[in-house]
């Protein structure tokens, strides 16, 4: 793999054992890091390019993700409801790359308003 981040930078300590899935790729979609909660998710696609296991929709909003939006939306898969949250980061102010969060919700969660 032809990358200028070191991998070890892109994996916090916190996040390694973390009870949500944890997966950033580069700006051309290649995974660069997951961590465990992502890696029994998904499978170990570190190294590989994740637009290939997307549909043409998703491409589309991976593209816009890239121009600095962020995406959040929530899913239901295998039992379990999923918070998705999909976002750019940044190396000295460029768009590096995604990072995609997928958390287990309950079903019924509370919502507090405190504005």
């Amino acid at each position: 793999m032809n990358n200028r981040y070191n991998i070890e930078s892109l994996s916090p300590v916190w996040a390694k054992e973390l009870n949500c899935a944890i997966t950033v790729c580069d700006k051309e979609g290649i995974a660069l890091y997951q961590n465990d909660k992502s890696i029994k998710t998904n499978g170990n696609v570190i190294g590989s390019n994740i637009i290939g296991c997307h549909s043409p929709r998703s491409v589309e909003i991976i593209k816009r993700l890239l121009t600095g939006e962020s995406n959040s939306y929530t899913i239901s898969k295998k039992g379990e409801k999923k918070l998705i949250y999909q976002t750019p980061w940044y190396d000295e102010g460029e768009i590096a790359g995604l990072v995609e969060f997928s958390i287990v919700i309950p079903e019924e969660m509370p919502h507090y308003d405190r504005g």
